[in-house]
């Protein structure tokens, strides 16, 4: 027998030997609290609203008042909390039916599986309006869902009154949070990202992340009491969140080739002070290229400028409404 096997090992290799272990048992004691975490999470999280079932997905939905309806879409991360704490719902259940949904993925709604996207949810959100008895609705949608709201006034133009779109990204443009988010989305790489050191990650980034996207403005008190950190930092959430990101700009691609096809109302809404999206280059764009739309860009606000405005959404959707019954010259705003 070689003497060469009965060696100890080097120095070198022991201690790269017990940084892999340390390594090791760290990602798993992070698995653990996370698994625990979100768990917890789930058990201590009460419904704002009831639930439905399309296919094999669980679907959370809150659905107030009476009237013309109209749906409403949050955006990437949102959930029924997010847009409920807007002050939106308030208004628009003065005079309308309105249904807000944790889309497939978020909140208390599930996902079936990793292959989604806004022409997919379309289909979904057709056969939940037909399960709800929603009847050509307005469609209001915020950031990653407006992909999703023109996907469904292309696939089933008779199926809604029109579009409120707010904050929209609609054409493929460079991102960082791409970046970051396919490295999450990765298999094997991403899948123990997602289930150990990221979800930690996201709770104490959170504030900064809230920062970010209410700017110029703070969050609101109202959002910042009800949005629920816990749930939104689950492996599940995260898994959507970061699925919907990379693929934000291949779907943009894919639609943006159709949107002269949209002959309904749409209504555009977007702040001048977005960091999250620009006005120029996105909302200002597409309604150049649609044949019956309005903008209104608005001086001060941010990314969640239905958070700021909620009133001026409201008046979106009425103005939609008008114009879906009967054409509006341009000079009517």
């Amino acid at each position: 027998m070689s003497l060469d096997l009965l060696r100890t090992p080097s120095a070198p290799a022991r201690t790269w030997g017990r940084s892999i272990a340390i390594g090791a048992a760290g990602l798993a004691a992070s698995a653990l609290l996370v698994n625990y975490l979100a768990r917890r999470a789930e058990k201590n999280h009460r419904p704002l609203g009831r639930f439905t079932t399309i296919g094999t997905m669980h679907v959370h939905y809150l659905d107030r008042g009476s009237g013309p309806p109209v749906l409403v879409l949050h955006g990437n991360g949102g959930v029924v909390e997010e847009v409920a704490s807007s002050g939106l719902v308030d208004h628009l259940a003065a005079s309308h039916r309105v249904i807000v949904l944790d889309r497939p993925g978020f909140g208390l709604s599930s996902r079936p599986d990793r292959d989604w996207g806004p022409e997919r949810e379309a289909r979904f959100l057709l056969a939940l309006m037909h399960q709800l008895g929603i009847e050509r609705p307005v469609v209001v949608a915020h950031s990653w869902a407006t992909l999703a709201a023109i996907s469904l006034a292309l696939e089933d133009p008779d199926s809604v009154s029109g579009l409120v779109l707010v904050g929209g990204y609609y054409y493929p443009t460079t991102r960082s949070d791409v970046v970051l988010q396919r490295l999450v989305a990765m298999p094997i790489v991403g899948d123990i990202l997602r289930n150990t050191l990221w979800p930690l990650v996201c709770r104490v980034a959170a504030p900064l992340a809230f920062q970010r996207v209410f700017a110029p403005f703070a969050p609101t008190d109202a959002f910042l009491d009800s949005y629920p950190v816990p749930m939104a930092v689950r492996p599940s959430q995260l898994t959507a969140v970061a699925d919907d990101t990379v693929d934000m700009p291949k779907a943009a691609a894919r639609l943006c080739a159709r949107y002269a096809e949209l002959q309904i109302p749409v209504d555009l809404i977007a702040g001048l002070e977005d960091k999250m999206v620009s006005t120029a280059h996105h909302s200002r764009r597409i309604n150049r290229e649609l044949h019956n739309s309005f903008i209104d860009e608005v001086p001060g606000a941010g990314h969640m400028v239905h958070h700021a405005h909620p009133q001026l959404i409201e008046r979106r959707v009425a103005h939609v409404f008008q114009r879906a019954l009967k054409p509006v010259s341009s000079a009517e705003v």
